[in-house]
């Protein structure tokens, strides 16, 4: 479990006439990371800058960051702060700057790109990304009724349902989750229970997001 970003965005701010874009990008390797500040530098080739930084692994190991011709610890290092105060991972922000004729001096530039990350982050949306069991249950009829219950109690979606002698269900159900005791106890020990993967998915406030 770990704190991120759900996808890409951007936001666009002005500060004393120099236009600003706050990227936020959720990326799982250096590699990619590196790739897509490429791409952005490609696609806006007439910016004056593009700053970045990005932090990789939930361990947190992998991290970088480029003032881009900014004065030194102007542009990436206030990036590279925000995604370690707000203990983001697998996160890359980009702060793409126009200059627009007015000096903002080393404190006005740290903040402008403070806000670039902090906007970009906005833009991708907060998220937490948390590992999730895809499970298959199968179980007499007599119990669809409860068991429906029960997960909509715990907010749990269906993802597929089948009805021939038996129900057939899948959803996905958090590793650390109490559900499956709740769901042996409901139907008296006698639903199957087969796990079929892993996946990791994006909440907010604990809901999976789509």
């Amino acid at each position: 479990m770990y704190k991120s970003v759900l996808g890409d965005g951007a936001f666009d701010f002005t500060e004393k006439k120099s236009r600003f874009i706050g990227w936020g990008f959720f990326v799982k390797t250096e590699e990619e990371a590196l790739r897509k500040i490429e791409e952005i530098k490609s696609e806006y080739n007439d910016a004056n800058h593009n700053c970045y930084a990005y932090i990789i692994g939930e361990d947190a190991l992998i991290q970088g960051y480029s003032d881009d011709g900014e004065p030194q610890g102007s542009g990436g290092i206030p990036m590279l702060e925000v995604l370690k105060k707000e203990e983001m991972r697998n996160v890359l922000v980009i702060g793409t700057r126009y200059f627009g004729g007015i000096l903002l001096g080393k404190g006005g530039l740290y903040r402008a790109y403070t806000n670039c990350a902090i906007k970009g982050l906005d833009a991708a949306k907060r998220v937490v990304r948390e590992n999730f069991n895809r499970t298959s249950l199968s179980y007499d009829y007599n119990f669809h009724g409860k068991i429906l219950n029960l997960l909509k109690q715990r907010d749990y979606k269906i993802l597929e349902e089948e009805f021939t002698d038996t129900v057939s269900i899948s959803l996905y159900i958090r590793e650390d989750a109490p559900m499956i005791k709740e769901l042996i106890d409901l139907t008296n020990g006698t639903i199957k229970i087969e796990v079929r993967g892993i996946e990791e998915l994006a909440t907010i406030n604990g809901k999976i997001m789509r």
